[in-house]
């Protein structure tokens, strides 16, 4: 049975019948979008999770219309195969997906102290909701990040492990400074109950990026960051993204999103935009010399070529360019 918010934007179209909502320690948000078989490859990677801490899973579908993807994870909520619910997100945007999740989460479950985030082209490792955990406890974390791993359709493609676009920020568990991707993410309740509303920014909507600028903000808010190593979800890969136009899209649109969020941080600065634009050109004056060290290092003329990308995306974001690759979702 489909159940509404008053406000129409988010319907409830299962749940497990034997939910205990207070009991519930951790809530993990799986975003989806046409993409129903990875998604329960996801969801049965969870079930398989090693760990005595309570968790219920939250399905957030954004195609309202087709639902391929609630259609098939309904009946496995329904019968108690997977724990937690299926929502609809009824307004398109990744960034509408996580924000109905989210809220969600806080409304549904009461006492949940972490919230993780995994995307529906990811399996999860036996022990990764309890490395991101242990984590956040450890180090006295608010938000914790982990690798995805990528995991190519086709093997010839590994050799792209090592690039830009797809290795992880950090290779050690411990505190950092940045994190920039929800793609494996846990984030404390205080957070989330600290954060203005909508938590993701939906200027990011088709873009990405609504992620980077949350956690951007949350630092500024004096919340602690920290990476589990451990805590590693494979992301599977397909070939088109190893394609050249794909690679060079996705480091423009990491230079756009990168000028946008550091705009937002600098707002009340003064003179904050010029010196955002005067970093941009600098990077880009400088990413030459910094994709031929690439260049030197990896033999790799699309890992060299990164740099000099992301630079032309910061500015270009200055002129109003905005590399909305989710709009065309069979195109990313």
């Amino acid at each position: 049975m489909t159940q509404d918010r008053a406000d129409k934007s988010v319907s409830t179209v299962a749940r497990t019948p034997s939910l205990s909502v207070q009991d519930i320690e951790c809530v993990v948000t799986v975003p989806t979008f046409k993409r129903p078989d990875q998604l329960l490859d996801t969801l049965h990677s969870l079930a398989a999770q090693k760990t005595a801490r309570p968790f219920a899973i939250i399905v957030m579908e954004n195609e309202a219309e087709a639902h391929e993807g609630a259609d098939a994870a309904a009946p496995l909520f329904a019968d108690g195969t997977f724990n937690g619910l299926v929502i609809i997100a009824h307004q398109r945007g990744n960034c509408c997906a996580y924000n109905a999740g989210w809220e969600t989460a806080l409304a549904e479950f009461p006492a949940f102290r972490y919230l993780a985030v995994i995307d529906d082209d990811e399996l999860a490792s036996p022990h990764w909701l309890e490395n991101l955990c242990a984590t956040a406890e450890k180090f006295d974390a608010d938000i914790v990040g982990g690798p995805q791993v990528p995991a190519f359709e086709k093997p010839a493609h590994e050799r792209w492990a090592t690039h830009p676009v797809f290795a992880p920020p950090y290779d050690e568990t411990g505190p950092v400074a940045a994190l920039y991707s929800s793609g494996n993410l846990l984030v404390t309740r205080r957070v989330l109950e600290a954060m203005p509303r909508p938590f993701l920014d939906l200027r990011f909507n088709f873009m990405g990026g609504g992620d980077s600028d949350f956690l951007s903000r949350a630092r500024q808010k004096g919340f602690r960051l920290a990476w589990s190593a451990e805590a590693e979800t494979q992301e599977i890969v397909p070939a088109r993204r190893v394609e050249r136009d794909w690679i060079r899209a996705r480091a423009l649109r990491n230079g756009v999103i990168s000028t946008l969020v550091e705009k937002k941080k600098r707002a009340d600065e003064g003179f904050g935009r010029l010196r955002v634009f005067a970093k941009s050109l600098a990077l880009l004056a400088l990413s030459p010399l910094r994709g031929a060290a690439r260049l030197a290092k990896t033999g790799s003329i699309s890992t060299a070529m990164y740099p000099v990308y992301v630079g032309l995306g910061r500015v270009m974001a200055e002129f109003g360019y905005a590399n909305e690759q989710y709009r065309e979702p069979e195109k990313n």
